[in-house]
């Protein structure tokens, strides 16, 4: 008997009705305000599609018998903006419409991520304005609240102070690189692509700063000092102002829909006596509402408001959406734009949420681990080359690291940040008093930290390779690796910052006794053999040089590849050289440069203030460092 396909399950009965509650109940939220129900096909022409915004993870794809290339749906909102381009033209504004319909999208392979989901979804068209935000988001908080969800967090962002800002660029290459960088969570790269351009520094730095904004109010108030730096005068929050306006008068003032329950992790974070700074406060509904200009949600057809909805401990979110004015542009008679916003609930997450009060620790393809946000914060430390400057990091930035020295064979290793005892004097063993000789040229950066204190940590000792695996789960919040794993990894997880250690090359090589062979190989049979235990790298620099390359995955002593035989070329790692001059191998090739980085779980840096306490420090200390001045965090 063969099993379903990697990514898909069957769901038994009890699951099934579960499940089947769930939807009805989000169902009955949606049919209340005047929802009707569509259905659109699994299968869609892709172009048709193509035309209302761009694809990206369609992992299933065929011919039809007439030759149109098909793809089953990673999304549903572009089916429906097909069907009421198509069919409901004439219709009366504004349409109001749902559904429920399953999607599938493309994951990395061995990742343990489903590649089914189910959405509960509905769309707005033909409202715009402050108005169609504030019923998205009231239906979306009506929704979690008939589910009997307490705990939750909507953030907001926006994609138009970004495309304002890049539209200030003049060069196309540029923008599209930006792009794909956000859209990727790579803030590290944004900013090296960045420093490569010839744009002036106002601008340069209002596009680095702005995905890195979180909390509340006074975040739109820097998107918009940023904007006038780069020249732009008029302000890019608006919307999401209004929209803040709107909600407050419609749930505060009676107390409707205060239900949600306040974020756990001020507490948490105050613990050692110090309060969360204004940055991290949300501004809303005790807590429940924030903004994040970091969410770039995949699908590039979002004009204005985007959001994401967090429950139930998950870092995961139970829920996305947001506004897509140009869609529509002349479908409608006499209109040449109908303003248009949508939102969809994942079923799959949605039931985790539900259900993570029952089992936190419950192992799902559907979601990453549920964990409170009164635990400790979770970091996962790199064994091997990275682990003595890791450990020099976080000891300078002021978490106790003495554990992490010689752990035995402990996996976990429970710790806390000595900020808070020094902030009341206590000096930890082996650092120095925080009086004024703190302020002299040897004193401990760890002495002269400020803010708010972490609390406890716990330190999960890794593979540097299965770091981004861990944090992508939610066995981690944040950790660190080298860039290579990252990319290997392929998990979108948020990348903040260059630790600036840890630096290698990655390089293209083959034996110096059989120069020009390769070549020669590759002109005979039309592709060259690499050995090289970074697939994905190797695979991605051969075809952005368009040569075709079998890439020959191996695990170790990849140099004998070339020296049996067995390959042309090797794709590695080297620091010092060493090892290729003495196994007679030349570089032949450089792709690209490698360091350490430290990163985080998107939703764990939206939910928990301590992650970007603790980046904060971390990219005040890497930025010393690669000055080559003491870091002073």
């Amino acid at each position: 008997m063969k099993t379903t396909p990697w990514g898909f399950r069957d769901i038994l009965p009890e699951e099934a009705q579960a499940r089947e509650e769930i939807a009805q109940t989000v169902a009955g939220c949606f049919k209340s305000h005047g929802y009707l129900p569509v259905e659109t096909p699994l299968l869609e022409d892709k172009s048709s599609l193509d035309r209302g915004g761009r694809i990206t993870d369609t992992p299933f794809k065929l011919f039809d018998d007439d030759g149109r290339l098909l793809v089953v749906r990673p999304d549903n909102t572009l089916p429906i903006v097909r069907l009421v381009s198509t069919r409901l033209r004439d219709a009366a504004l504004p349409l109001r419409l749902r559904y429920e319909a399953p999607l599938v999208r493309a994951q990395p392979r061995n990742s343990g991520a489903a590649r089914q989901f189910t959405q509960l979804g509905f769309e707005l068209i033909g409202e715009g304005g402050d108005a169609g935000d504030v019923e998205m988001v009231s239906l979306v908080i009506e929704s979690l609240q008939a589910l009997g969800l307490t705990s939750w967090r909507i953030v907001f962002g926006s994609v138009r102070p970004f495309m304002e800002l890049l539209a200030r660029c003049g060069d196309a290459s540029l923008s599209s690189d930006v792009l794909s960088l956000v859209h990727a969570n790579n803030l590290v790269d944004l900013d090296a692509r960045l420093a490569q351009s010839s744009i002036g520094e106002p601008l340069r730095r209002a596009i680095s700063e702005l995905p890195r904004l979180h909390g509340g109010i006074e975040a739109l108030d820097r998107v918009d000092e940023l904007a006038v730096l780069a020249g732009i005068e008029e302000p890019l929050t608006g919307e999401l102002r209004a929209l803040v306006k709107r909600l407050e008068q419609r749930f505060t003032k009676d107390g409707e829909g205060a239900s949600a329950a306040p974020d756990a992790v001020d507490a948490q974070v105050g613990k050692a006596g110090s309060a969360l700074p204004s940055s991290a406060a949300p501004f809303g509904l005790d807590g429940a509402l924030s903004f994040d200009f970091s969410i770039m949600n995949s699908f590039d057809y979002y004009t204005g408001l985007v959001l994401k909805v967090y429950a139930g401990n998950l870092p995961d979110p139970v829920g996305t959406g947001g506004r897509y004015d140009s869609a529509f542009d002349g479908v409608f008679p006499e209109l040449d734009r109908v303003p248009a916003a949508g939102f969809a609930f994942s079923l799959e997450r949605l039931e985790g949420a539900c259900t993570a009060s029952e089992d936190a620790r419950d192992a799902s393809a559907d979601h990453a681990v549920a964990r409170a946000m009164e635990e400790p914060l979770r970091i996962a430390v790199p064994k091997g080359s990275l682990n003595a400057g890791t450990i020099a990091a976080l000891e300078a930035v002021g978490l106790d690291v003495s554990g992490l020295r010689d752990p035995g064979r402990h996996l976990i290793i429970h710790a806390r940040d000595l900020r808070g005892e020094m902030a009341g004097g206590e000096v930890p063993e082996g650092g120095t008093t925080t009086g004024s000789e703190s302020e002299g040229e040897g004193a401990s950066a760890t002495a002269r930290l400020t803010g708010p204190s972490i609390g406890d940590v716990e330190f999960i000792i890794v593979r540097a390779t299965d770091a981004p695996a861990f944090v992508a789960g939610g066995g981690a919040d944040c950790g660190f690796c080298g860039r290579d794993s990252l990319i290997e990894a392929d998990l979108g997880l948020l990348e903040l910052v260059d630790m600036h250690y840890g630096a290698c090359r990655f390089i293209e090589a083959e034996p110096a006794d059989r120069a020009g062979a390769a070549d020669r190989a590759y002109a005979r049979r039309g592709c060259l053999r690499v050995a090289t235990k970074y697939p994905r790298i190797a695979s991605a620099w051969y075809e952005s040089r368009g040569i075709a390359a079998d890439i020959v995955t191996l695990h170790g002593n990849i140099e004998l590849g070339p020296i049996v035989g067995m390959t042309d070329r090797i794709v590695d790692i080297t620091a010092t050289g060493t090892t290729l001059r003495e196994n007679n191998l030349v570089i032949t090739g450089e792709l690209m440069e490698c360091t350490a980085r430290f990163f985080v779980n998107p939703g764990r840096a939206r939910l928990d203030a301590r992650v970007r306490v603790l980046a904060d420090r971390l990219a005040a200390y890497a930025a010393a460092r690669g000055r080559g001045v003491e870091p002073l965090c």
